[in-house]
């Protein structure tokens, strides 16, 4: 069956390539591997697609205990250069009482000075798809670096996550006027769309503004417990969340993102996608960590759980 975004392929030999920040998101009991370019690429290998992690490390400690993880979630981390000056990454996660996060980045590490080279470019150009985020931009190598990649790749993914005050809105239109698919939040909407200079209020209207402002033909929406909306050439799928018993939001949308990506390129269904990757996102929001394990008969089963048998 010919999937919605990349034709003729089965999944097994769709190949994905990740580019941003690979980091430790430090909690006040523990420290969890994260960054969501990262966790995204570890969704979609766990799925069954060959997904490669473009980034830098810290030769240190922390960058060889970070690649020690990525090895195990059998990532491919040829690009993954190690920084002999700048530091492996870390963010301070703070968790409200409702497993909401906040984070507090530590600035110019090594995923801010990724350079092109050769091998960066031959594995953009062998990829089906490139995912990307926004929060790579706040330094003019890595955003150089991102740039050149983006024009060379066959199909592009710009998940939009706006952490004040590492993002330019000038550099993030210009990212998703580039973009083939386009996911951000429902406030991450209504902010970009009001500097676009949207008249709009309703969440459609503005969703509608910026494809038609960055001509993509995919968009997704996420709406927190309330679940997300897939824009497909206009055309509008809808699911409306599924609820849990919320421990950290940590990496729920990044695992959403890498599983309807995933549905994407397995069938021609987006209504079963949406409702997939909102499934795994609630997952994962009742787990602790960005990446937890989870088979798809899990998935499955949490989508339609089996109904009891009720005597005669």
């Amino acid at each position: 069956m010919n999937s919605v975004l990349i034709n003729h392929k089965v999944t097994a030999d769709i190949n994905v390539s990740c580019f941003g920040e690979v980091l430790w998101d430090c909690f006040s009991d523990d420290k969890r591997v994260g960054g969501a370019p990262l966790n995204v690429c570890v969704r979609l290998n766990s799925l069954g697609i060959k997904a490669s992690m473009i980034s830098a490390v810290g030769d240190d400690l922390l960058g060889r205990e970070l690649l020690s993880f990525i090895d195990d979630r059998g990532v491919n981390r040829d690009c993954i250069a190690m920084d002999p000056v700048k530091s492996t990454s870390t963010v301070q996660v703070t968790l409200d009482k409702n497993g909401s996060a906040s984070y507090e980045i530590v600035a110019d590490t090594a995923w801010d000075n990724i350079a092109l080279t050769e091998d960066l470019i031959e594995q953009v150009n062998r990829a089906d798809m490139l995912v990307f985020g926004s929060l790579i931009g706040r330094n003019d190598v890595s955003l150089s670096t991102l740039t050149a990649l983006v024009e060379l790749a066959a199909f592009s993914v710009f998940d939009v996550n706006l952490r004040a005050p590492h993002y330019q809105i000038g550099n993030v239109v210009n990212l998703m006027k580039k973009a083939d698919f386009i996911k951000l939040n429902d406030d991450e909407l209504y902010e970009i769309a009001k500097e676009m200079g949207s008249p709009f209020y309703s969440l459609e209207q503005n969703l509608d503004f910026i494809a038609e402002q960055t001509q993509t033909k995919y968009l997704c929406v996420t709406k927190g417990s309330h679940g997300a909306l897939l824009s497909v050439a206009g055309q509008k799928f809808y699911n409306s969340g599924y609820l849990v018993n919320v421990v950290d939001t940590v990496g729920a949308g990044d695992s959403f993102l890498g599983s309807l990506l995933y549905q994407l390129c397995s069938d021609n269904n987006p209504q079963y996608a949406i409702d997939f990757a909102c499934a795994v996102g609630a997952l994962v929001a009742q787990s602790h960590g960005a990446t937890p394990l989870l088979s798809l008969s899990e998935i499955q089963l949490f989508m339609q759980p089996v109904q009891p048998v009720q005597p005669v």
